[in-house]
């Protein structure tokens, strides 16, 4: 194909930034367009997390661009679940058995900033910022842009359009609004909201509670959840109904009732949170929602990538993963040697949308595990078990967590699928007793109770394959 078409990308965040960076690398003249001002000269992150989980498939696509060692000292491990009960009793529940799997705490800002500063040092990629799409012409590969600054109108012509401008995509509008070929979108609401809020550090700048874990106050039907960044503080993030429940976003409106609910459901977070009152009434309410659409590509001139093909809710951390892995699979589409962008496009969406599909469902079961399933005790039997299997065999045995967080190499949709099957497994046979704790187990018995779970495991997986679920 000829490098020397004109790639326009619609979007300057985490996906953008990347994409704009590794298609810089491979030669390409690269536009790269965003709506907000330069985030490296002020602050845009109201309303939007701070900080992201970066796990190994994230990691994978720093590696692609060569930014794996200047992306370590933004990150803060994170070895498990601190799980908090209503009492402020803790206990650690790590994310794998095996001591080298862990996921990190990092900052979408300097991240973000990063993949910027490493794109422009390219001759061939151009960012333009507070340019706004309002709209693409995907017959005419033109897309319509407003100047925020001057508010004054223009056209962009490209030979490619890339958007990746997130859930609210110009161009997935477009899509949607144009009705020039059959284009299936639906965006899936959860009842719940979050809210963003935080612990400060202490005086001297030190953490005020335990640093390398992801904090969670489960508590059934909401929850809330803390994750350390570099200065000291958390960044911390009530997930919690618009209107159902005795405390819900809608009749949290005095100070009096949000000290109330704090006080009664999460009080050994307060006791790190005197400006909890201040944080909660200042910082927005936003939605969380799923979207799922396609087809993702035009003919051969457009292409959603990122968000803008596939939002999931943020609670197995892959948000930012999955559309770093949309770059790293597109990258190796384009090793494969297509003869024009078409090709390109169909053979990416049709390898990858199964598996953001994927994700996508697995993203809100694991809302329901974490604000409700950690606290129950066959959840925690069965992690166990995992932690010691993972932990004794670990060439052997990957729960659903790590499968998705650690495996970088098995996609969403064969995670989602032996995941499910072993979870399916391992309660099934607790609940029947037909094994039992580990704490009660030689090794030879956990060997043995291991090659029962593998056995009941595929077959499982066999009647899936049977049912066409695979």
């Amino acid at each position: 194909m000829n490098k020397q078409q004109n790639i326009l990308i619609i979007g300057a965040g985490l996906c953008g930034s990347l994409l704009a960076l590794r298609l810089g690398q491979r030669g390409y003249n690269v536009t790269l367009m965003e709506m907000r001002p330069d985030l490296r000269k002020v602050d845009i992150s109201v309303g939007r997390s701070i900080n992201l989980a970066l796990s190994d498939r994230g990691i994978k696509a720093m590696q692609l661009v060569g930014l794996e060692e200047k992306v370590k000292p933004l990150c803060i491990p994170m070895n498990g679940r601190m799980l908090h009960d209503l009492e402020g009793n803790t206990v650690l529940a790590p994310y794998s058995g095996r001591e080298h799997e862990y996921i990190n705490s990092i900052s979408r800002g300097l991240l973000n900033g990063l993949l910027l500063d490493e794109a422009e040092k390219h001759d061939n990629v151009v960012i333009h910022f507070n340019k706004k799409c309002e709209s693409v012409d995907f017959e005419s590969t033109t897309a319509l842009f407003t100047d925020t600054e001057t508010n004054k109108p223009f056209v962009e012509d490209a030979d490619i359009i890339i958007a990746t401008d997130g859930a609210g995509s110009a161009m997935r509008n477009s899509y949607y609004l144009g009705k020039k070929f059959l284009f299936s979108f639906s965006q899936d609401w959860l009842s719940h909201g979050y809210k963003e809020l935080c612990f400060l550090p202490n005086e001297n700048g030190d953490y005020k509670t335990y640093t390398n874990a992801l904090h969670i106050w489960g508590r059934e039907a909401f929850m809330l959840i803390a994750l350390p960044n570099l200065d000291g503080s958390f960044t911390v993030t009530l997930f919690l109904s618009f209107d159902e429940g005795e405390y819900n976003f809608n009749n949290l409106t005095t100070k009096e009732r949000v000290l109330e609910f704090f006080s009664k459901y999460f009080k050994d977070a307060l006791e790190l949170m005197p400006n909890l009152v201040d944080d909660f009434f200042e910082n927005p309410t936003s939605p969380l929602g799923t979207v799922k659409c396609s087809p993702w590509h035009y003919k051969g001139n457009t292409l959603l990538m990122g968000d803008a093909a596939h939002a999931i809710v943020p609670f197995y951390g892959q948000g930012m993963n999955a559309s770093f892995e949309d770059v790293t699979e597109f990258d190796k589409i384009l090793d494969q040697g297509h003869p024009d962008w078409e090709t390109v496009f169909k053979a990416y969406e049709k390898s990858r949308k199964k598996d953001t599909d994927a994700i996508a469902d697995l993203a809100i079961d694991n809302f329901h595990e974490m604000k409700g399933h950690v606290n129950h005790a066959n959840f925690r039997e069965k992690r166990t078990l995992e932690m010691a299997f993972e932990k004794n065999f670990p060439n052997e045995y990957s729960s659903k967590y790590s499968l998705v967080t650690f495996n970088e190499d098995v996609s969403y949709r064969d995670a989602m699928l032996r995941g499910r099957a072993q979870d399916k497994a391992i309660l099934n046979m607790l609940s029947d007793g037909d094994i039992t704790t580990v704490n009660n187990l030689t090794n030879d018995q956990l060997r043995n109770t291991l090659d029962k779970v593998k056995t009941a495991t595929e077959a499982i997986l066999e009647d899936d394959r049977i049912a066409g679920l695979k």
